[in-house]
């Protein structure tokens, strides 16, 4: 009997432990947050090898009254694998260890003035426009207006229109995109067959053109265009085989050989996404195809982290404007209601595919 409590102790001590860890996951978001607005990414980088606390805290420019706290900080996120830590052992002082911090894979995509980096895309994320919509996610379910999204509850509008009226968000949000996009070049000598041989690509939904200025250098003989919204591609320049269009796409598509679609329609609706694929379908020909750049949930195959990440972008576009994350099954149903019929994916992406979609 006491063997069966003491198990059931343990259970219910392990199932708090598991409740407080997701309770608290948003302070491991916050201080990733305060390691990008320090700079110790960029700090650690400059010192040019792993640094102490004590170098950390002259090179931030801080108080050194601070560096207990600095050093609470820098443990979490040694924990979490954003850095890393090496100790040296003093060989006059055998008892003595030095801690010293380096970067790692994940801290280093964080670098301000490398590419590739996330490090705008990261500041956009932690943009209250962001993190605020997931606060009202009770609110918004318990509402009985379908049409509105838990940002239009947060802010009183919807997301795009939030964009327009903040500058200061909207170039956030765009500079992030391009960062995101730099990320292409992992892999591009890798895409020779996706992209080789076409004349001619509209990247649809293309931002700033990050992805299509990465495509068009690659291959300098395709003619490339940046269709979006007006204000987003204002005063954005032209070169020779790169052209920025201001348009709607659910009114007009120009016509390519291909059409990319880069994280654009997991931030529609199906019915959203069903009218754009027919419009990209009307703008290519029967040797045409449909690029589509996006996430494909994989729960039987994908590792516990990959799917998490995926379900977290699928909540938050939940949050901020109606659109979802899908499954190969939800793909296939758009592709073939939109008049397509056959499609391959290649999980190139990290975590997202690439989805080429035929007539």
């Amino acid at each position: 009997m006491e063997g069966k409590q003491e198990q059931r102790g343990e259970e219910m001590f392990e199932a708090q432990a598991h409740l407080f860890k997701h309770m608290f996951s948003f302070v491991g978001s916050m201080c990733l947050k305060s390691a990008l607005q320090l700079g110790i990414p960029d700090a650690i980088q400059s010192h040019g090898q792993p640094i102490t606390l004590p170098h950390l805290i002259s090179a931030l420019k801080m108080e050194p009254s601070k560096s207990h706290y600095v050093g609470r900080l820098m443990r979490l996120l040694v924990h979490s694998g954003l850095f890393a830590s090496t100790k040296l052992h003093h060989k006059e002082e055998e008892e003595e260890e030095e801690e010293r911090y380096d970067l790692t894979p994940s801290s280093r995509l964080l670098l301000k003035h490398k590419v590739p980096s996330m490090y705008a895309y990261a500041q956009a994320v932690f943009h209250q426009a962001v993190m605020n919509p997931s606060q009202f996610l009770g609110d918004w379910l318990y509402s009985n207006q379908n049409n509105y999204t838990p940002f239009e509850t947060a802010f009183g509008m919807d997301f795009w229109s939030y964009g327009s009226q903040n500058p200061e968000f909207s170039k956030l949000f765009n500079e992030g995109m391009v960062g995101d996009s730099g990320m292409m070049n992992l892999v591009m000598k890798d895409c020779k067959s996706v992209f080789g041989g076409l004349k001619s690509l509209v990247d649809v939904g293309g931002g700033k053109g990050g992805a299509a200025i990465i495509i068009s250098e690659a291959f300098p003989d395709m003619k490339c265009i940046v269709l979006d919204l007006p204000h987003v591609v204002a005063n954005l320049v032209d070169s020779r085989n790169l052209k920025f269009i201001g348009g709607d796409m659910f009114q007009f598509i120009p016509s390519a050989d291909a059409i990319l679609l880069k994280l654009v329609l997991h931030t529609l609706s199906d019915e959203e996404c069903s009218k754009v694929l027919k419009k990209c379908r009307e703008a290519i020909s029967k040797e045409g195809k449909v690029i589509v750049i996006d996430v494909v949930i994989n729960e039987e195959k994908d590792k516990h982290e990959l799917t998490e990440a995926k379900l977290f972008y699928d909540v938050m576009m939940m949050s901020l404007v109606n659109g979802k994350e899908r499954d190969e099954k939800e793909w296939k149903k758009l592709f073939l209601e939109a008049g397509f019929s056959h499609y391959h994916i290649t999980p190139i992406f990290g975590l997202r595919s690439l989805l080429q979609v035929y007539p």
